[in-house]
């Protein structure tokens, strides 16, 4: 109600060529992009004689722009996955939302992905919850190229794939490019305590040895999940691509 609040935290991946060569003055880009961020936000709240009597006439309010976090972070890091093409770069903003009172709470975090190649832009937006500590609500178990994991689900909506630096998941797989960045979504229903599973990959995804309906349309090159999801029992054994298997099983209240 009372202003427009900007991403606070900014992580720049770059190519590890390019990062290398950039590594010697990275302290002055950091300087700088924050002094830009500083210039933009005060030209943002820079209002002309113009525009303040359009606001007024139109009884439109004035809401100033300010940082989420009263500061600015950036960081600049070299792409460990090979996502990021040489001449191209990718940002992650995060928007940290205030932390609800109570105590032991969770935050939550609007993620915004922006990948730069040349002259063309995307951006890929999500809201994140970093839950607090509560008991485990289902455990995953697996075996993929890094060994074995066991990974305990506490929040409503998992993320399974390889990741990467566009792509962040909560099971990160270790395996060939049959899984998927972005592979399969476990979804929790608040409600009912029913879980579910979505297909979100090229190769497909098994539950308990048969193949599940894809959860996403192909609309102009984009993803768009289409609510088509599958219930998931206490217990199962998730595949992905026919290449690594996940031990799925409910935790009782």
């Amino acid at each position: 109600m009372y202003s427009v609040v900007a991403p606070s935290r900014y992580v720049i991946y770059l190519h590890p060529s390019e990062y290398a060569r950039l590594e010697g003055i990275l302290p002055v880009l950091r300087e700088q992009t924050i002094r830009g961020l500083t210039d933009e936000v005060a030209g943002l709240n820079r209002r002309s004689t113009i525009r303040r009597y359009v606001d007024r006439l139109l009884g439109r309010p004035h809401l100033p722009v300010e940082s989420a976090a009263g500061d600015w972070q950036v960081e600049f890091l070299e792409d460990p996955d090979g996502d990021v093409a040489e001449g191209a770069f990718v940002i992650d903003s995060e928007l940290r939302a205030p932390q609800p009172p109570e105590l032991g709470a969770g935050s939550r975090t609007r993620r915004i992905t922006t990948v730069h190649v040349g002259q063309q832009v995307t951006t890929r937006e999500q809201t994140v919850t970093r839950p607090a500590p509560r008991p485990p609500l289902a455990q995953v178990m697996y075996d993929d190229d890094a060994g074995h994991h066991e990974y305990s689900i506490v929040k409503d909506s998992v993320v399974i794939g390889r990741g990467g630096a566009a792509f962040p998941v909560d099971i990160t797989i270790s395996a060939s490019a049959d899984v998927s960045r972005e592979h399969a979504r476990i979804r929790r229903d608040a409600a009912t305590g029913r879980f579910y599973l979505i297909d979100l990959s090229s190769l497909g995804t098994t539950l308990n040895g048969r193949h599940v309906p894809r959860g996403y349309d192909e609309v102009n090159g984009t993803k768009r999940e289409n609510s088509i999801e599958t219930p998931l029992p206490d217990r199962a054994r998730i595949g992905l691509a026919e290449t690594v298997y996940l031990e799925f099983s409910r935790v009782e209240p």
